[in-house]
């Protein structure tokens, strides 16, 4: 089972991005579901795949010419 939690190594592991990308996201606000508890960063997991989930674009193939 998936931690409810995420790191931002894990969210930019998931993302294929690096850290310091997604602090930068934090900080711009681009990022969901960011907790902060003291100097650490952690993402909510089920807020994040959610916004993922509702920001994908429709995929080139899908039998669109």
């Amino acid at each position: 089972m998936s931690p409810a939690l995420l790191t931002a190594q894990e969210v930019a592991e998931l993302l294929r991005t690096s850290a310091g990308a997604i602090y930068k996201m934090v900080e711009r606000g681009q990022l969901p579901g960011v907790i902060r508890v003291g100097k650490r960063l952690l993402v909510e997991r089920a807020v994040l795949v959610h916004w993922l989930y509702q920001n994908r674009t429709p995929s080139l193939t899908g039998g669109q010419r």
